[in-house]
This record gives structure tokens, C-alpha cells and sequence, in this order.
């Protein structure tokens, strides 16, 4: 563990200040504790994507980015680089950034001799992080005058109503986030906004998104996942957004348990659905979401929650002992869903998605 680090939106991943050890936020802590991790080998950093101890598409991709970068620094011959890769790739299934970050790392250091692939594989994951920045930042760009054309509707003063499902935000991603990004630039252009944050059950994901945003000063509402549906029938949500872990070619989308049901929601009350995402969560080699595999994580994740009790004291609670099936994904659809902001522009529907990443 390497210490305290500010959870004012900045970049969720970096090289440590000795050059070669990489530094994570530990975001099974969050929103309870804020601190970071130091990852030393490609074991550590298999431990933190398969823990969760790091998670969001983009974000576990750089930390395998980087933990290729730990495993070559250790032996670099061809057998060390795939047991590297396999070992990073076995920890979580459904993301397809993961084994797009890795295929990018080997492809990259394959050709050159042992002693310079670590120096390479460093630079190609500082690349890819350089990237993320700049991919986000521009999603949050062409997804902006969407929400202006919402908030120009609006009466002066009242608030475009925006829910999020899960954590698509700077913690999810290496900066900025996906679906959090046209937040962030609405708030900064002085946009009334307010956000229905979903809890996101089993882990909580949502309760990070409701700290980035608040912590950014947009205004929050912390909700039970099942709410959603009564605030669109109220005709109190304008726009549900959403990120990905990966979009097949013909444009459904995987992403965490629960976005179907948004989605289902969002088409019966006339809500327009959007998913943002990054041409690394694009997956055209696989033809529709049924080829999706769909983690199955622990049922303890559902019997049991965590967090501090009246004293402040961590505690872990069981809340039920019945046996628990605990899929961490879902499959939305095509047809559910309004567009795709990408960092290409806002596409309407899978050709043009295909079309903006050349699938």
C-alpha cells in the first residue's frame, strides 16, 4: 500500500515515483477509505483485476497493460510474455478491453529481443493510458450537445434528470470516464443537472459514481436499483447513460446486471438509453451478445455487505443464508438502445457504429 492520494478526479492508474511500480486506487476501500495500492509483479496485478480491487472496462485493461510490463520486467523470453498474458487474462471474462490491451502490449514487444521488451511494454501501456484520457475527454465532447438540447427544453433553472446505471466514471476508465464525461463538461458549462445514481447491487458501484459526481459538484440522488423505473414513469429521468464492458457488432450490450431492466424501462416511458463507449470496447469478432460470456461471481457478494457501523468500525454483515446465484452482467438489446457516444461522434445504431471503428 502506498498511502493517501486525493479522490478529486484525476487519473486512476500511474507509475509510481521509482519508474517502474504502478499505483492504483484500492476501490474495494471506496467510498469508505481512499487509498491506493502499489502493484510489483503480474501476480499483484491479476489479484487486483480478479478482486476488484481495480475494475471498469477501460481501467482493468491498462492495469493488465502494465502488469505485462511487471511480468517482462521479471523474464522476458516468449514463455514468460504468454504466461503473462494468460495469467491476466484468466481473471475476468466478460471486458473485452482486457485481452485488447494485452494483444496491443504483445504485438507491440513480440518482435524485439528480451532485453527491450520491458522498456516497450512500459511505453505501450503509458500509451494506452494517454489514450483513454484523451478517448474519454472526446466521448464527453459529442455526448455534451445532448444534454443541451435536453436542458434547452428546460425552464430556466430546472435540471436536466440523468440516470446512470453502475460506475462509468474517472475510476472506472484512466481519466474522465465514459458515461460520466458529458456530466462532468455539462456541469463545468454551467448546465443544470441533477443524476439518479443507481446503488448497483451486489457491489455497490453506484455509491463511487454518486462520490465522482458530488465531488465534481454535480447534483446527486443516491437510489435503490429498482427505482428507476418509477422516476421514468413519473416522467422524472430525460436521458439514462450508460457505459459498456464490451458492445458485439451487431450493437448489443454487456454491462453490468441491471442495465436490461434500465433499458426495458427506458423504451416503455419514451426515455431516450445511451451507451458510451471507447473503440476498445468495441467488439465486432463477436456477432451478437449471445457469444458474450457472462461472469458469474461469488453468491457471497449478494449474502453478505460491508461498511462501517455507528462507531466508524468496518463491519461485514450477512443478510441472508440462502444460496445466491450472482451474475455480474447483462445483454441490452440493439433495438433498446437510442445511440452509441463514442469518441467518433453519436452513433445511431450498429452500422454506424461498425462504420465510426471500421468493423
Amino acid at each position: 500500500m502506498s498511502g493517501q492520494r486525493s479522490p478529486t478526479r484525476s487519473r486512476s492508474i500511474w507509475r509510481e515515483a521509482d519508474g517502474w511500480s504502478v499505483g492504483i486506487f484500492d476501490q474495494r476501500r471506496m467510498p469508505w477509505a481512499i487509498e491506493t495500492l502499489r502493484l510489483t509483479s503480474a501476480e499483484e496485478a491479476a489479484d487486483a483485476i480478479r478482486d476488484m480491487a481495480t475494475r471498469g472496462a477501460p481501467l482493468i485493461g491498462a492495469t493488465a497493460a502494465y502488469g505485462l510490463a511487471l511480468a517482462l520486467r521479471a523474464g522476458a523470453d516468449d514463455a514468460a510474455l504468454a504466461r503473462a498474458v494468460d495469467l491476466l487474462a484468466a481473471t475476468r471474462p466478460t471486458a473485452v478491453n482486457l485481452r485488447w490491451a494485452l494483444e496491443r502490449v504483445r504485438a507491440r514487444v513480440a518482435p524485439l529481443p528480451p532485453a527491450a521488451r520491458a522498456a516497450a511494454a512500459y511505453a505501450e501501456a503509458d500509451a494506452i493510458c494517454e489514450e483513454d484520457e484523451a478517448v474519454n475527454r472526446a466521448i464527453g465532447a459529442h455526448g455534451l450537445p445532448l444534454i443541451r438540447a435536453l436542458a434547452a427544453a428546460k425552464a430556466p433553472g430546472e435540471p436536466v434528470n440523468i440516470l446512470t446505471h453502475c460506475n462509468p466514471g474517472w475510476l472506472a476508465t484512466v481519466a474522465w470516464g465514459t458515461a460520466t464525461a458529458p456530466l462532468y463538461l455539462a456541469q463545468d458549462e454551467g448546465l443544470a443537472l441533477h443524476v439518479w445514481v443507481d446503488e448497483t447491487r451486489p457491489r455497490n458501484q453506484g455509491a463511487l459514481t454518486a462520490l465522482e459526481l458530488a465531488d465534481h459538484g454535480v447534483p446527486v440522488s443516491f437510489i435503490a436499483d429498482n427505482a428507476g423505473g418509477l422516476y421514468m414513469q413519473r416522467g422524472l429521468v430525460d436521458m439514462v447513460i450508460v457505459g459498456t464492458d464490451r458492445v458485439a457488432a451487431n450493437g448489443d450490450v454487456c454491462n453490468k446486471i441491471g442495465t436490461y431492466l434500465k433499458a426495458l424501462a427506458a423504451r416503455a416511458h419514451g426515455v431516450p438509453f445511451y451507451v458510451a463507449l471507447p473503440a476498445s470496447t468495441y467488439d465486432p469478432a463477436t456477432p451478437s451478445g449471445d457469444g458474450i460470456p457472462i461472469e458469474e461471481r461469488s453468491g457471497d457478494e449478494l449474502r453478505f455487505v460491508s461498511g462501517p457501523d455507528e462507531a466508524g468500525v468496518m463491519r461485514k454483515v450477512a443478510i441472508t443464508a440462502a444460496p445466491a446465484r450472482n451474475p455480474a452482467f447483462d445483454v441490452t438489446p440493439a433495438a433498446l438502445v437510442t445511440g452509441y457516444i463514442t469518441e467518433k461522434g453519436v452513433c445511431a445504431g450498429p452500422e454506424a457504429l461498425a462504420a465510426a471503428f471500421g468493423g
